[in-house]
C-alpha cells in the first residue's frame, strides 16, 4: 500500500532557499549574521540538500525573505496551499511584481 504522507524534498527545498535569496541580492554572510549562526557550515547544507533548517530558522528566514514558511518548503503534497479569497491572491501578485520592478530599477 503506497503512503499519502507528505514529505519535504530536502534538495529541492535547498535550491528553493538559494534562488530566493539569489533573487533577494543576499549573501550567505547576510543570512549567517540574520540567523545569528557562528559559521555559514549548515547554510551550505541547506543549498546541498545535506540538511533542513531548523523549524526556528525556517521561522527566521520566512521573516527575511518576507514569505511565509510553508512557501519555503518544497514538498510531494497532492494540493496547493490556497489564499483565503481572491482578493489576497491578487494583492501578493501586485506586490511581487512590485518588488521585481523595484530590482530592476536598482540595477
Amino acid at each position: 500500500m503506497k503512503s499519502n504522507y507528505p514529505v519535504i524534498d530536502v534538495v529541492r527545498t535547498g535550491q528553493k532557499i538559494k534562488r530566493i535569496m539569489q533573487y533577494k541580492e543576499l549573501t550567505v554572510r547576510d543570512m549567517q549574521n540574520f540567523l545569528e549562526l557562528s559559521t555559514p557550515q549548515s547554510i551550505y547544507h541547506w543549498f546541498e540538500g545535506r540538511s533542513l533548517p531548523t523549524v526556528d530558522n525556517l521561522y527566521a528566514l520566512s521573516e527575511l525573505f518576507q514569505l511565509p514558511v510553508d512557501s519555503l518548503l518544497v514538498g510531494n503534497r497532492k494540493y496547493e496551499c490556497k489564499y483565503p479569497n481572491d482578493m489576497y491572491r491578487r494583492i501578493l501578485m501586485y506586490y511581487e511584481k512590485m518588488l521585481r520592478f523595484k530590482a530592476e530599477q536598482i540595477r
